[in-house]
């Protein structure tokens, strides 16, 4: 199993996805979204694996103005806005290989095991 998790050392989500791989004894690897981010790549892997662009934002951000730019955008532009605002990705966003999960989803990363 090769574990990533992208999200903020502030995002309590993000905090309880570390507690359970650490409390199974996985390993995995932690992405500082506000240091780092996803790059398009992966990004867009994890769109495909969690069905689309549309289903990686969080509806529930704090910077809703530019939620509301993002989904007035064509589809073309729609990356490369979301790519310099991560902050309105859902998170954890937690990889495994091909398979990702949105949010804190511990009964899908159970089978994983």
């Amino acid at each position: 199993m090769n574990i990533q998790i992208f999200g903020t050392k502030k995002c309590n989500d993000t905090r309880k996805a570390e507690r359970f791989f650490k409390e199974r004894g996985i390993k995995y690897q932690f992405i500082d979204m506000k240091e780092k981010g996803m790059s398009k790549g992966e990004f867009t892997s994890v769109a495909q694996a969690n069905g689309g662009i549309e289903e990686m934002l969080d509806l529930d951000c704090k910077d809703k103005d530019m939620l509301a730019l993002i989904t007035h955008l064509v589809e073309s532009d729609k990356l490369d806005k979301i790519l310099e605002n991560q902050q309105i990705i859902k998170t954890p966003v937690v990889r495994n290989g091909k398979l990702s999960t949105l949010g804190y989803q511990p009964d899908v990363w159970k089978k994983w095991e």
